[in-house]
């Protein structure tokens, strides 16, 4: 679980669908129900009916933002989404997505992902006398490829000609009136995977969103790649050479556990990295309680290992979201008590363990513990399903700056007192890597290892290496 004030949060979500005779815009509105954990600030779907291109966006979660009367107005088979959690530029309507000019509504973009470089895009447009004041990396991406379709491009060639401009992390959904095209980075930092459906097509940034529309998985978009869908069916392009490097983080917090990724079961792997630490660190205690709820599968594999009770010693309440919680400091003061609630008799007298999947500024950590000491706790254990965060993320996830995270400021020692913990503990990344049973190589891992596979441009000044 990511509370609202030591969170990495994820960017977006993508969810698409093409099919004659489908409900387009419906079932991209269930898809990004399925896909609302990826983003909570607010959501937006853009429909065709092959002469017009119709799109409704608001902020806040998709609950919120949709009603039936919006729905009937989303005509046509083919349909875009997007959840978004921002990382430029704030809560604000202006960036909510997708993206799209209301005067011509002859394209649309949805994006997941971040380009923590844009010269290359700045210096095309400014060469072309398109300006990009206050334009975030999605509406720059957009502007690029417009451009190319005004001069009579093909959607196809206006995105081959762009791509190479495109500096960082990707998962995109662009659409025509009769065309929606899905594009990835090279690198496939981000999740992004193909249905099918009544003869149609699905796009989404999880499999999860599939299996809500009963769409059947077909397989990945894979790095570099363009896949585009018209009535003459699917077309695959490939725009880069392919190096697989999926973002770790995915199977550690930000995919659903029900998701596929890279072949396994994403609930599977997280039980596998609680019994890795059941191996590194094993602790005779009375009970095992999770961080509700992306730890519960690690804790899962944590107490059948050592054959400790496994309790849900914290309820969440799940009605508070985080556009509840942010907007008001006097709230977020109170972030984990309203997110939180310990239950005593689970907890009062016992040697326990608790289980979460990251630490990162550490202050809600702390907080944590002493919510559980106060319930009663004899003795506190808190074991960390990752290893020590100490490198901010550029591509697409909403990492603090590399100061404000704990562990590339003290030694674990430091940070079990600063939290007040009896002991702290993290995964080590060998047992990460090995938990997941895929090879190293296949990985971003730069939250811990400082090694982004990406240029990350100017930000590489405001990093230190070698902590």
């Amino acid at each position: 679980m990511r509370l609202d004030t030591d969170s990495i949060e994820e960017k977006c979500a993508v969810f698409g669908v093409y099919g004659r005779g489908l409900e387009a815009a419906r079932l991209t509105h269930f898809g990004l129900y399925a896909l609302q954990h990826r983003g909570q600030e607010s959501s937006g779907i853009s429909s065709s009916t092959g002469e017009n291109i119709i799109t409704h966006k608001a902020m806040g979660l998709v609950t919120q933002v949709y009603t039936e009367e919006n729905l009937e107005k989303l005509k046509g088979s083919m349909a875009i989404g997007h959840n978004r959690y921002s990382t430029y530029g704030g809560s604000l309507f202006q960036h909510t997505q997708p993206v799209v000019d209301f005067d011509d509504n002859m394209l649309v973009v949805a994006h997941n992902g971040n380009l923590p470089r844009l010269d290359k895009l700045t210096a095309f447009l400014k060469e072309k006398n398109v300006p990009t004041d206050r334009y975030n990396d999605t509406e720059h991406m957009y502007a690029a490829i417009k451009w190319h379709l005004k001069q009579g491009h093909t959607l196809e060639d206006a995105i081959k000609a762009s791509f190479p401009l495109f500096t960082g992390a990707f998962c995109l959904l662009i659409m025509t009136k009769d065309k929606i095209a899905a594009v990835r980075d090279a690198f496939g930092i981000r999740p992004f995977c193909i249905g099918t459906l009544n003869g149609g097509y699905v796009f989404s940034s999880e499999t999860c969103a599939l299996d809500t529309i009963n769409a059947t998985y077909l397989r990945d978009v894979h790095p570099g790649e363009m896949v585009v869908v018209d009535e003459k069916g699917l077309q695959s392009y490939q725009l880069a050479k392919p190096n697989q490097k999926i973002d770790i983080f995915e199977f550690v917090y930000f995919s659903r556990p029900d998701s596929m990724l890279l072949g396994k079961r994403i609930y599977k792997v997280r039980e596998n990295l609680g019994r890795a630490l059941a191996r590194e660190y094993p602790i005779k205690a009375d009970a095992v309680i999770p961080v509700p709820d992306s730890a519960i599968p690690a804790t899962v594999g944590y107490a059948n290992t050592l054959k400790i009770p496994f309790e849900f010693g914290l309820v969440k309440n799940r009605y508070i979201g985080r556009t509840f919680i942010m907007p008001d400091p006097r709230l977020r003061d109170r972030g984990v008590q309203m997110k939180l609630n310990p239950i005593q008799e689970v907890i009062r007298d016992k040697k326990v363990v608790v289980i979460d999947d990251s630490i990162v500024r550490g202050t809600t950590t702390k907080k944590l513990v002493k919510m559980i000491r106060d319930a009663g706790a004899r003795e506190v254990h808190l074991l960390i399903s990752s290893p020590p965060v100490k490198y901010p993320d550029f591509y697409g996830i909403d990492t603090p700056t590399q100061k404000e995270l704990i562990a590339a400021k003290m030694p674990v020692k430091e940070i079990e007192k600063f939290v007040g913990a009896d002991s702290l503990y993290y995964l080590s990344y060998e047992g990460l890597i090995k938990a997941t049973e895929l090879p190293e190589d296949v990985f971003c891992t730069s939250c811990f290892t400082g090694k982004y596979p990406i240029d990350i441009g100017e930000n590489e000044k405001n990093i230190k290496f070698d902590v």
